[in-house]
């Protein structure tokens, strides 16, 4: 299952939508989500063609209901969610802290920190009484340290980490695992949202070792091996995600 509700990321562009076709690839059945209903049914409907079985559910991860019955519709349409990733996720706006505002910090806290919370709140309590399963979040390298005009962003991917830790001390018991992963800035458009001109973009490029950005589809093949890790310690062939 991917979660979507944002401006910029989610199952249905980025991190999200590369994470589901790589999923798709290794023959999993997804459901993917999001608050776009023509872009979540054609990206349904590409996945199928790679002949898994995929469907769309609109969700804003925004709405605890919207969330509890997106978990609620995998779980009837699958049987079971072995694996959750909650991508859903917006940079803001990158602005010096001072010029931040009250609505600024809602609505970047609403999708990122929100949006992860009820994510694992309610696959938690589908994974708990089954004993197994993997979740998914995304954080980001400002999750562990920061930038100029990241403060808000920068808090949020923070927050993630710190829900995560906590869910898979929580959860450990019943084995559920809990992951954060933490790219750099993805392109393509990412970078140019969050640096607003060339010369700043050039800069956040030198501070990284490959001088150049990641791309979605290496992280997703990241979350990749987290959920079928799973699934191969545990010899579940059959794994739903």
């Amino acid at each position: 299952m991917i979660e979507f509700s944002s401006e910029h990321g989610g199952a249905l562009t980025g991190i999200g939508r590369a994470t589901a076709f790589a999923f798709a690839k290794e023959g999993a059945r997804l459901m993917v989500s999001g608050r776009r209903n023509e872009a979540g049914a054609k990206l349904a409907a590409d996945l199928q063609v790679l002949g898994a079985e995929a469907e769309y559910d609109r969700a804003d991860v925004r709405i605890e209901a919207d969330v509890q019955n997106l978990v609620d519709e995998t779980i009837k349409g699958c049987g079971r969610m072995d694996v959750a990733v909650n991508s859903a996720g917006t940079e803001g706006k990158p602005d010096p802290l001072i010029d931040q505002t009250a609505v600024s910090y809602t609505t970047t806290f609403e999708t990122n920190v929100l949006g992860t919370f009820l994510g694992l709140k309610y696959e938690l309590k589908a994974m708990i009484p089954q004993g197994f399963g993997s979740i998914i979040n995304i954080s980001s390298k400002l999750g562990q340290k920061t930038a100029p005009g990241a403060s808000i962003y920068a808090a949020t991917k923070h927050a993630v980490v710190g829900l995560t830790k906590t869910a898979a001390l929580e959860a450990a018991s019943a084995n559920v695992r809990e992951n954060a992963v933490a790219p750099c800035p993805i392109d393509p458009g990412m970078p140019d949202r969050f640096t607003v001109c060339a010369k700043k973009k050039a800069g956040l490029i030198a501070g990284v070792p490959l001088k150049r950005m990641e791309r979605p589809e290496e992280v997703a093949q990241t979350i990749l091996f987290l959920g079928l890790g799973q699934c191969a310690v545990h010899y579940r062939p059959d794994c739903r995600y």
